[in-house]
């Protein structure tokens, strides 16, 4: 023992100042007394640090169940990575998500369980130092790549605030994706709706007006066809007058004769009221079809000899539009159906007028009109060598006031009208461009009867 440190005493008796034989003076039993009482109070003070050290356990381990509660509820995916990327937990998410059982994910690398494309994407995020971010991963299960996923990855620090890993979130986007999509496809669908409703009812409106513009027509049209019959009968009578008159008639009455053109007056008579017969027919025919725009669909249906129609027709257009395209028509022989006659030949000579205009301009335009029995139904088919129909036109070809033609030359609406009465008589039109050039429209119908 150093010579300068102090002894210790050998135990607590000689520590109190007992003597050899044990017995304690009154100021050694004091003091041993002393030493008792701060014995007792280090006893309690120990039993009280352990009941609230087991409280403090029982409310942390009541805490981290509450945690791991609340982690195996949560439907999100959740993995905690340390800076190696090595996943160190997983919640009961992720571990459904992957099909693999928990004790197999911790300590397996995060890519790994990442498809193979996505991988470097997420490197980005796992490597010491890197920013909280959010990104679009797969993961790779037994079944296949799962849904695309929106993760989001956030650094995870440690008591001194050093970055020791990531903490991984996320949730499948690939469902919501494509209700988004449907939701947006349904949208567009009811844009087109509405916009369909809105154009007819103003066309309902523009039925209406048509409807009441024909109707004021139709009335002195019918008087000037009645007066113009009349003065037919009347211009006869005068020629055949002048003529008996003039068997009988003196130098004076033939000089009357020639002075008022008499015989020019009577001559130009006759061209005169066939001109104003061929144009109270063409105002007819033009409030025919105005009634027909009114949507006034009741019509009976009578036999057609689709070869007279189809040439009449073509006559008609040739003959309004007045340009040098060749017109071919090729028709089966006896092929009738049943229909509105006037409906179906307005078809006919709309298609052969739109044929004409696509042709305009060539020396070589030709338009060709075929038609043929096909099974139940006959097809009428109109074809030309033009410029072929655009694209972005197929989709609105038959709609109300669309037009690919200059301003003034089409309203728009001879397709739609077209493709309406062919659609009340069960039948269809449709068109397709030519390889060689040009358009085909064909107009399909049911025999019928």
């Amino acid at each position: 023992m150093s010579p300068d440190r102090p002894s210790r005493p050998e135990n607590i008796l000689a520590l109190a100042g007992a003597g050899e034989d044990g017995e304690l003076s009154d100021g050694q039993e004091s003091v041993w007394q002393e030493v008792v009482k701060r014995v007792d109070e280090v006893y309690s003070d120990l039993l009280r640090y352990e009941s609230d050290l087991e409280a403090k356990n029982a409310e942390l381990e009541e805490a981290q169940s509450f945690i791991s509660s609340v982690i195996a509820s949560v439907s999100d995916i959740l993995a905690v990575c340390d800076a190696e990327g090595k996943i160190l937990q997983a919640n009961p998410a992720f571990v459904t998500l992957l099909g693999r059982s928990e004790a197999k994910l911790i300590g397996a690398p995060l890519p790994e369980v990442i498809v193979e494309e996505d991988r470097a994407l997420a490197r980005q995020f796992l490597h010491a130092g890197a920013p909280a971010g959010d990104c679009e991963l797969r993961f790779s299960t037994a079944s296949g790549p799962t849904d695309v996923m929106a993760i989001n990855f956030s650094s995870r620090f440690d008591h001194t605030g050093r970055c020791v890993g990531a903490v991984l979130t996320g949730r499948p986007i690939g469902e919501l994706r494509r209700a988004y999509q449907a939701l947006h496809t349904a949208h567009l669908d009811l844009q087109h709706v509405q916009k369909k409703l809105i154009e007819q009812e103003k066309m309902a409106s523009l039925g209406r007006l048509v409807a009441g513009v024909a109707h004021e027509l139709n009335n002195p049209i019918s008087f000037v066809y009645g007066n113009v019959h009349v003065l037919e009968r009347y211009r006869k009578n005068l020629s055949n007058y002048f003529a008996e008159a003039e068997k009988l008639e003196d130098a004076a009455a033939a000089a009357l004769r020639t002075k008022y053109r008499i015989e020019p007056i009577l001559a130009d008579l006759t061209p005169l009221i066939e001109g104003t017969l061929e144009g109270a027919h063409r105002i007819s025919e033009i409030v025919k079809n105005l009634r027909r725009l009114s949507f006034n669909r009741a019509h009976e249906a009578q036999k057609i000899d689709v070869e007279r129609i189809v040439a009449v027709a073509a006559q008609w257009a040739a003959r309004s539009k007045k340009n040098q395209a060749r017109i071919g028509v090729d028709v089966e022989s006896g092929l009738t159906l049943w229909g509105n006659e006037g409906q179906i030949h307005q078809i006919v000579v709309n298609l052969i007028d739109n044929a004409l205009d696509a042709v305009r301009g060539r020396v070589d335009g030709v338009v060709s009109v075929r038609a043929h029995a096909l099974g139940g139904d006959v097809e009428i088919v109109v074809e030309d060598n033009g410029g072929g129909i655009p694209e972005s036109a197929f989709d609105k070809m038959f709609e109300p006031f669309f037009t690919t033609k200059t301003v003034g030359e089409g309203t728009g609406l001879g397709l739609w009208i077209s493709y309406s009465i062919a659609r009340e008589h069960g039948g269809d039109i449709f068109a397709v461009n030519r390889p060689e050039g040009g358009a085909a429209f064909t107009l399909r119908l049911p025999v019928g009867g």
